[in-house]
């Protein structure tokens, strides 16, 4: 049955801005950098013909006072291009093309293809999410645009030419210049939705924060995957958290005062502050060893079906929240509402399910309700589909009975979308993945924390508040590590979740947990974090790859001055 274009609609950026599509975070991280660079808005490029990898490598030879030497070995050059500094759509097939730069610059947006080079929405939520964290949102934005904007004035756009930056940033920097119509596209206003879980908000610019304190200690392009990694897994964890509480919030019919009143437990707090006051947060159980078949993996699958079974309740909350945001601007018009000067919050919304607006909503969305009917109806009455018909029948409300169709006729479209970019957001199968699945038909997603992930979790864990650069590194015991990703991402190792599908452990489920533990410990190994003084637990510590110390001025001075 076609249901007109106002019911199906399901987007709603009160509660998430992505699209739910399939999500590559090089697009996202380019498009994120063009609102970076123009405080939220997205950017606006005047270009009629998309850019090729011919183009950019026929730009070099052409500029050999930029580009030095480089016209000597023009197929090497074009090799270069293509494997390290561009991404590339269909790579490998014939036809490929160049979706953008990759983002080792805040200015290689301007050479993005844009068709190409789609987000879904996720560079908008990113951005929100940190404007609207309540403590340091501001200060990671202007952390990222100092990171991604080296030595360039934004007001004038004039680079330092005494800043050090590596050769493949400098010759994206030296392309990037040479495009001067770039303007912010501020044809729309600005879309700025608070976060419905602010303290995912704060926690996602804590860890920004915290990683970007090593950015004279590692490689910029180690930096740029970093970064991808933690801001795809914060994507990941606030939708995971947004399917368990929109629900919630609808059965309760109005915000969680623990949250609107700001002493969300989730805020980023010292190791040993637990955020276990939130009824909200979700637990994860992770397979370190990523093996399928074994008992480790069955409770890993578990977590991942949980948290998977849970979209489709999503998707009635959010039509629902959504259905209600479209009723409440039909009382502003008839002039029974006054619009808050923020526009209305979701708490707002859940207020019009009260009997006191009984009358008017059921009036309104009895009107949605007959054309409903009777797109679905045909030319008679009996021809109604049986499935409506049975919603029909259950003697619900006009708004309950319009809901429920919708949801009946749409959900399963929107689970498989949502499906989709969730996968792409937890790194399915692929480097820093929180989830894997075995490439075979039926078979099961379990949560996995692969070893690029924990290296990103770990750099952050191993940081404690002070010194010169805000931050410096110290040693972690084992137990500390697994209490950190417990407490601040509710990811579970060595133990299962108080909840989330989970409950006392068995014998088996114990021997697993103990082997899990020790391929965590061999894994930290592999990757030098890992050092074992001996065999007592107690002295099995987490070592920083790259030390900052605490009061090291001379260091310091050098490094800055480099």
């Amino acid at each position: 049955m076609a249901l007109s274009k106002k019911d199906k609609d399901f987007r709603l950026t009160k509660t998430s801005y992505l699209e739910f599509k399939q999500i590559e975070m090089d697009r996202v991280l380019t498009t994120l950098l063009a609102r970076i660079r123009h405080s939220g808005l997205p950017s606006r490029i005047r270009r009629t013909v998309d850019v090729t990898l011919k183009d950019f490598t026929n730009e070099f030879l052409e500029h050999p006072e930029l580009f030095g030497g480089f016209d000597k070995y023009p197929k090497v050059l074009e090799q270069w291009l293509e494997t390290h500094l561009m991404d590339i759509v269909n790579r490998g097939k014939s036809n490929q093309a160049i979706a953008a730069p990759r983002p080792l610059h805040g200015f290689t947006y301007r050479f993005r293809n844009a068709k190409k080079c789609r987000d879904y929405g996720a560079a908008q939520h990113i951005y929100e999410t940190l404007y609207h964290a309540r403590h340091n949102g501001q200060n990671a934005i202007d952390q990222l645009k100092r990171f991604f904007f080296p030595g360039q004035d934004l007001n004038t756009d004039k680079f330092d030419a005494n800043t050090q930056i590596d050769v493949e940033t400098q010759a994206l920097l030296a392309l990037c210049n040479q495009v001067t119509q770039d303007i912010a596209d501020n044809t729309k206003e600005r879309d700025s939705q608070k976060p419905v879980c602010v303290g995912s908000a704060d926690l996602m610019a804590d860890d920004v924060i915290r990683l970007l304190v090593y950015q004279n200690f590692i490689p910029r392009s180690v930096m740029v995957e970093y970064l991808k990694i933690l801001l795809s897994f914060h994507m990941a964890l606030y939708h995971l958290r947004l399917f368990k509480l929109l629900p919630l919030l609808i059965k309760r019919r109005s915000a969680d005062p623990t949250c609107a009143t700001g002493n969300c437990p989730m805020q980023p707090r010292i190791l040993t502050e637990p955020h276990g006051g939130c009824p909200y947060r979700v637990h994860l159980l992770a397979d370190v060893a990523n093996v399928p078949g074994s008992h480790m993996a069955t409770l890993a699958e578990r977590s991942a079906d949980v948290h998977f079974g849970r979209i489709t309740g999503f998707v009635k909350a959010n039509y629902t929240i959504k259905k209600l945001d479209e009723f409440a601007e039909h009382l502003v018009k008839k002039g029974k509402l006054i619009r808050p000067d923020n526009g209305f919050a979701i708490g707002d919304l859940l207020q019009l399910l009260e009997p006191t607006h009984k009358n008017e909503r059921e009036a309104f969305f009895s009107s949605r309700l007959a054309g409903v009917l009777e797109t679905s109806s045909g030319a008679s009455k009996e021809d109604i589909a049986p499935e409506i018909e049975a919603v029909v029948d259950m003697g619900l409300s006009d708004f309950e009975t319009y809901i429920e169709i919708i949801v009946g006729l749409q959900a399963a479209g929107h689970r498989r979308n949502i499906v989709t970019a969730l996968d792409s957001l937890m790194m399915k199968n692929d480097q820093g993945a929180l989830l894997a699945q075995p490439r075979v038909r039926n078979s099961k997603r379990r949560v996995v924390l692969d070893g690029r992930l924990l290296e990103v979790l770990l750099q952050i864990a191993v940081l404690r508040p002070g010194g010169r650069r805000g931050f410096h590194t110290t040693e972690m015991r084992i137990e500390e590590v697994l209490l950190f990703l417990r407490e601040r991402y509710g990811i579970y190792v060595d133990r299962l979740p108080p909840n989330d599908g989970f409950g006392e452990a068995s014998i088996t489920d114990r021997e697993a947990l103990r082997e899990n533990l020790a391929l965590f410990k061999t894994r930290r190994r592999e990757v030098g974090f890992y050092r074992d003084l001996s065999d007592a637990y107690v002295t099995q510590t987490v070592t920083p790859r790259y030390s900052i110390p605490e009061y090291d001025t001379s260091s310091v001075a050098e490094e800055d001055g480099a």
